[in-house]
């Protein structure tokens, strides 16, 4: 049996809002508030999924991963299953997926990359989870 859990799954959501709100200090995310909803197209299963994270003064205020429409953010930012994971996994930057069209964000372009930093800190942590992709 694995230790691992599946990208995107209830247990990856559980131990990925843990690992935030115990590493991720409001001033760390300079006491930032915020949300995105990342909308994963083509995901292995066939499904589109999402990750919806709210911080509020810089901290974890909530974290989901479902299908169907993600709650309301300020940014939206949609791309491929893959490109996700690749960030998630810390081989590609937000900012570089971004600007080179890999993403597509819908919200304050200018704030979002300025907000591309804090999303690159959350995607380390995320990287250090045992997962499955």
């Amino acid at each position: 049996m694995s230790d691992r859990v599946e990208y995107l799954s209830a247990e990856w959501r559980a131990i990925a809002e843990e690992a935030l709100r115990e590493r991720l200090t409001p001033d760390k995310m300079k006491n930032i508030s915020t949300s995105m909803s990342n909308i994963y197209k083509n995901c292995p299963d066939g499904t589109e999924r999402f990750l919806f994270v709210a911080l509020v003064d810089g901290a974890v205020a909530d974290l989901q991963v479902g299908e169907g429409d993600p709650p309301k953010a300020e940014f939206r930012i949609t791309g491929d299953y893959e490109v996700f994971s690749r960030i998630t996994r810390a081989e590609l930057g937000a900012h570089t997926a971004l600007m080179t069209g890999k993403l597509k964000l819908k919200g304050n372009m200018v704030k979002a990359l300025k907000l591309a930093s804090l999303a690159d800190r959350m995607n380390k942590i995320f990287s250090t989870l045992p997962t499955n992709y």
